[in-house]
């Protein structure tokens, strides 16, 4: 029993748990890690069922031994009104056997009925999925379109913003010749500075003399 029940379980996938606890900073630092499991590239079982790695994604209902209940060239949403009709039918006259006879051989024959057409829903609802898997990733991409353009928008709309202010400023700079003249110094304040300096001069040295005069006629 308990071979049995370890077999069982060793079939399904552990939990994420159980990975993730493994994957710790310090594991990772050290190499400790496990390695991410091989591609498998032949048969393998999942859910007590046994599939190829070269299968296509949604396998025919011929290669699972399931009869096919529409032709092979038909019309989805037609074909899924007519299995949820058909399906509402036999559930109905399920009903109607387990309340006149529980015990008749036919409710076995309703339930595989039922059974075949959820099948052939669900199938035909898996056979959507690349198309809805492509519809997902356009949207997806107009999206990320869209809000790029939006964004180029909003900077393009900054620099014209920016580049106005720039210009706005440039015109209220003034011009560089009405400039130069205004700091022109007119010839005649050097001549005034040039004269004040030599009589600056002129003053010192005749300041040094009278002081030496004076010390010698101290001296005496």
């Amino acid at each position: 029993m308990a071979s049995s029940e370890t077999a069982q379980v060793s079939s399904l996938p552990l939990p994420p748990v159980q990975y993730i606890n493994h994957y710790t900073d310090e594991n990772i630092r050290r190499g400790r890690a496990p390695r991410p499991p091989p591609v498998i590239h032949d048969t393998y079982s999942m859910f007590g069922n046994t599939f190829n790695a070269d299968d296509t994604i949604i396998r025919p209902l011929e290669s699972q031994g399931i009869k096919r209940l529409y032709p092979q060239h038909f019309d989805r949403r037609r074909e899924l009104r007519k299995l949820n009709h058909s399906l509402l039918v036999n559930f109905l006259d399920l009903l109607d056997l387990l309340v006149q006879c529980p015990d008749s051989p036919r409710r076995a024959e309703k339930v595989e009925d039922l059974s075949l057409l959820f099948i052939h829903i669900h199938h035909l609802l898996n056979e959507f999925r690349p198309h809805q898997a492509r519809e997902t990733l356009r949207v997806m991409m107009e999206l990320q379109r869209r809000q790029r353009i939006e964004t180029a928008q909003r900077f393009q709309k900054h620099l014209d913003k920016v580049m106005e202010i720039l210009q706005q400023a440039l015109q209220m700079l003034p011009d560089p010749s009405e400039t130069d003249s205004k700091l022109l110094i007119p010839t005649e304040l050097f001549d005034c500075m040039d004269t004040a300096n030599q009589d600056e001069s002129a003053s010192e040295s005749c300041n040094a003399l009278d002081r030496l005069m004076c010390e010698i006629v101290d001296a005496l």
